[in-house]
């Protein structure tokens, strides 16, 4: 055999594994991220009734070989309407085993969305692109229609078309413009500002949930809901963010208020899981090619 095969082989079998830990990783960081207004975390299940930590830590360890078969998929592949039903497969096999684990509970479908968006793209470039090259080769792929998708109702989605605000998909076909241009620069600034790095996650939560119409607070509460949640957020960050004594104050109001209402911002931490994964594939060495994975 070609050794240059073998070569190939290892290479996306190591960049394959390495992306669905890197993916699986951010979502257990998302769902123990502590405090996170209406969300579960480790101090409980938030305005959720229906899980709780342990259930949502389950749910992003079986989704590991869901992203691995992502990875696979998309190895040295271009965004075209074959890949696009092929991770639509996928995708759609992993959110069966997510609600099977979870006895039929929805805890991750936004996430395998963007994730797997994320993972493949990455794959497409063997590991070797910047996480702009990466996300924009995302948004082309989230912009070909699967046209093996059965029609799938969604509360995310109906909030969608009732309230006319965009969802989880047209974010990822706009190339995830509240991970670039809010959550992860907000990030940045705020561990540049000496925040902790628990601080620095929730506030480029709340960055997101500054601006995004979450489709999530939607369904449970409305436009006042939304409302409320971003002039909340947005104070926070004013304030010097959660990390400051005035910003944690502000945000338990924040919290007591989310609470009441019964909302959560589901569509907000999806986000922030891959936030998180694109920050830990900025920041992460692997060695393809003698090239490293980042912005460069």
């Amino acid at each position: 055999m070609n050794p240059s095969i073998n070569i190939n082989h290892d290479r996306a079998e190591e960049l394959a594994a390495h992306l669905a830990n890197r993916a699986t990783e951010a979502l257990l960081d998302e769902a123990r991220l502590t405090p996170k207004p209406g969300l579960v975390d480790r101090r409980g299940s938030g305005a959720h009734k229906d899980m709780n930590l342990a259930m949502l830590e389950t749910s992003a360890e079986c989704l590991t070989p869901t992203f691995i078969a992502m990875a696979h998929a998309g190895w040295r592949r271009v965004p075209d309407a074959a890949l696009r039903r092929q991770i639509g497969a996928i995708g759609r096999e992993g959110e069966k085993t997510m609600l099977a684990t979870t006895g039929g509970v929805n805890t991750h479908r936004g996430a395998i969305w963007s994730l797997g968006l994320l993972v493949t793209a990455f794959a497409m470039h063997e590991g070797r692109s910047g996480i702009v090259q990466t996300v924009s080769s995302a948004a082309r792929l989230a912009s070909l229609p699967d046209t093996a998708c059965p029609p799938v109702f969604s509360k995310g989605r109906y909030a969608s078309h009732r309230y006319k605000v965009p969802g989880a998909r047209e974010e990822a076909q706009q190339g995830f413009p509240h991970v670039m241009k809010l959550a992860l620069p907000q990030l940045a600034k705020s561990r540049r500002e000496g925040a902790n790095e628990d601080a620095a996650r929730i506030d480029a939560l709340l960055a997101i949930m500054t601006s995004l119409p979450d489709t999530c607070v939607l369904s449970r509460g409305g436009i006042k809901a939304l409302t409320d949640m971003r002039s909340g957020a947005r104070a926070i960050l004013v304030q010097g963010g959660i990390g400051s004594h005035q910003g944690r104050k502000t945000y338990d109001i924040l919290e007591a208020g989310m609470m009441k209402a019964n909302v959560s911002p589901g569509g907000a931490a999806d986000l922030l899981a891959a936030t998180l994964f694109l920050d830990g594939m900025e920041h992460t060495a692997i060695v393809q090619g003698g090239k490293r994975n980042g912005t460069h």
